[in-house]
């Protein structure tokens, strides 16, 4: 649990701080009304609730597939695909929530290969197998909130894309930056968690 504080305090702060510009909303038909500053409790546990199923769903595939451990393909894939969210959250720096999601994944991805022997126990293969499980039921989930909707986005602080554009409702309600939003944000926990364990 206690991985997961710092990536909570990170995410909330940003979340505040997007919700204060209006880069997104809460529909409040929708939520509970019991607030955290501007952020609905409910978006609150969030980041506390979904991290936590996360970190069970990789612990599992560590421990059942131990051999997926190592793997240099993987490492190159997280590499280019931080400088290919770098040069895109630069050239689109006037949309908040392109720029931020991009970019900040792009330089955590940075230190985490740039310091490899702090961040030694994180392996990157591991981390996106767990993602690609992971990803499947965050969208089914992530296509009901935004199709209801429960979060509302500014369309002039994204790229404009939706996933799965082409499907009927609720899929195509899905922001492309929210991959990478989820992404981050289990990365972060990911290796604190890596980080935290080998401490132990």
């Amino acid at each position: 649990m206690r991985a997961m504080w710092f990536p909570a305090l990170f995410f909330l702060i940003w979340d505040q701080y997007f919700t204060s510009i209006d880069v997104w909303s809460f529909n409040e038909k929708y939520i509970t009304g019991l607030k955290f500053g501007l952020l609905p409790i409910e978006e609150v546990l969030f980041f506390i609730t979904v991290p936590y199923c996360c970190l069970f769903i990789y612990e599992c595939v560590r421990c059942y597939f131990p051999n997926l451990r190592g793997s240099r393909i993987a490492d190159i894939f997280l590499i280019v695909l931080g400088l290919m969210l770098l040069i895109t959250g630069i050239i689109h720096y006037e949309k908040s929530y392109t720029a931020y999601t991009f970019i900040l994944l792009s330089l955590f991805i940075t230190v985490i290969f740039s310091f490899k022997k702090r961040f030694q126990p994180f392996d990157g293969f591991s981390f996106l197998i767990s993602y690609a499980i992971i990803i499947i039921p965050f969208l089914i989930v992530n296509g009901f909130l935004t199709s209801i909707p429960v979060v509302l986005y500014n369309d002039a602080e994204n790229l404009g894309i939706r996933i799965f554009s082409f499907l009927p409702s609720p899929m195509h309600h899905i922001p492309f930056e929210d991959i990478f939003y989820g992404m981050l944000l289990i990365l972060m926990n990911v290796v604190f968690y890596e980080r935290g364990r080998r401490r132990t």
